[in-house]
This record gives C-alpha cells, structure tokens and sequence, in this order.
C-alpha cells in the first residue's frame, strides 16, 4: 500500500512538471510569427522549479503521514490479533473452569447429603448414649460393691459430659464405650486394694481381694478377720480363721508379691435364672 501511494505522489509531481513546461517547448517548436501585439508575460523558469519544489515538499510531507497511517493500522492490526487469540485463551479457560464448578457443586452435593445423614445419626446416637449410661449404672448399683465410689464418679462425670458444649457427640460417646470397656476388664483382672469396712460393727481399715466378679474378700491390716460379700444375701459376712492364710496369700499374689498357687476362697455357686 505505502509503494502504491509512492508511486501515485511521483506521477503527480511529474505531470505538473510537463504542464509547466509544456508552453515553454510548445514556443519553442513554432516557427516566428508575423510581429503581433505585445503578448501577457509567460511564467518563468525558476517560478516553474519552485512550484515543483513546493510539490515535492507537499508530496513527501504526505507521504511521511501515510506512512505513519499505515504504521499505526499495522500496529493496531497486531493489538487486534493479539485480543483475538486472548479472547479464544480465555474462552477456554472459562470453558474449563465451567467444567470445574460442575464438579465442585456436585461433590457438595454429596458433601451436604453426608451432613444431612451426621445430623440425623447424632440425634440418634445422643439418646442412645444416655440409655447406656443408665444401663451401665444400673449394672454397677447391682454388681459386687468393690471400688463403688470411684465407678459411680465415673458414671457422674459421663452424666456432665452429655451436657458439656464444649465435647463433640464423638468424643462423648468414646467416653462412654471407655467407661463399658473399663467394667469388662474388672471382670478378668485380680486386684488388691485398701479401703474401709464395718466388721462387727466398727469401721476397720482392711486389704480388698478381687478375682474378676466371682470373689470379693477382705482381711484386716493386722490379719485377726476376714470376710467375704455374700451375692444371695447381699452383705458382707465374716470367714472363719481357717481363710485367713489362703486371703492373706491370695493378696500377696494380687500385690505382685508372691507367685500363684492354689488357693480355697469362697465362691458361690451358679444360680438358676428365672
């Protein structure tokens, strides 16, 4: 384009140059001419050349501007290019990012649905932990009475947490299956343990023997009596001397203090269930 423009301005400057020579050659060529009245002054030579620099001027001054137009509609040609092929980036990011959302809305689809389903098992669960700690202390109010205080704090801090904001239903209900699983390791543990007694209707300080929940005994820190809870009759009752060296043997072991042997202990027999 800037060529053909090039072209066209030289072609210009040519013609008007013919034109202003043309008289000049044309009185040159005839031949003289019978005198006539004096002729109008023609344009002379130097008038004709600077009429033709003037062009030229105009012509280049033109030129320098058609290409400064053609610069800036190459360069503007570039910038619409380049908005072009971001635009087709962007359409495929977007694109893609639509394909993203989809995924994402229906994973938290999925996720809400799991809330929905958390919310309806914990207002199942809270109930039915309350019902365990009632079974669980039901079960201790009827069970041979060894550490009778501690397991009923037990059962009364687990009451206080079901009511504690600050515990979640799963950590509540952890505490719960702890406090069952503590009960069930009494029934397959020895133990042996100091406490407090009445024997022959005075408070004595006395050793605790423990075998699972089949026997529960005692002997007095100086060994003069034992006894031994009775599971028909629900009371303490006293052993005869001849105990006092299978107890007192049977709390060493209890203590980590003696091997085991055998040892004859009072255990009640098995009772018919109606």
């Amino acid at each position: 384009m800037q060529s053909r423009l090039k072209k066209l301005a030289c072609s210009s400057v040519l013609v008007l140059g013919l034109v202003g020579l043309a008289p000049l050659a044309h009185a040159q060529n005839q031949a003289p001419a019978a005198p006539a009245a004096p002729a109008k002054p023609g344009p002379r030579l130097d008038q004709v050349f600077e009429e033709a620099t003037k062009i030229n001027k105009f012509a280049q001054a033109s030129q320098q501007r058609i290409d400064q137009v053609a610069a800036q509609a190459d360069k503007l040609l570039r910038e619409y290019n380049g908005v072009l092929k971001e635009i087709e980036s962007l359409k495929a990011y977007n694109a893609q990012q639509e394909r993203v959302i989809r995924d994402q809305k229906a994973k938290m689809a999925e996720i809400q649905k799991s809330i929905d389903g958390v919310v309806k098992v914990r207002r199942g669960i809270t109930p039915l932990m309350l019902e365990m700690i009632q079974g669980l202390e039901k079960f201790v109010s009827l069970d041979i009475p060894f550490k009778i205080e501690k397991r009923k704090a037990r059962l009364e801090r687990l009451k206080e947490y079901m009511d504690a904001s600050d515990i979640s239903p799963p950590e509540k209900f952890r505490l719960v299956l702890e406090a069952y699983q503590t009960e069930v390791e009494y029934g397959r543990t020895i133990e042996a343990y100091e406490g407090s007694v009445k024997v022959d209707g005075k408070d004595r300080e006395v050793a605790f023997l423990r075998i699972g929940r089949v026997v529960l005994a005692y002997q007095t820190l100086d060994g003069e009596y034992q006894g031994f809870w009775n599971r028909r009759t629900k009371k303490w009752e006293a052993l005869p001397a001849s105990y006092s060296t299978a107890v007192r043997d049977a709390l060493r072991f209890a203590q980590k203090q003696a091997a085991p042997q055998l040892y004859l202990l009072p255990v009640p027999g098995p009772e018919q269930v109606q």
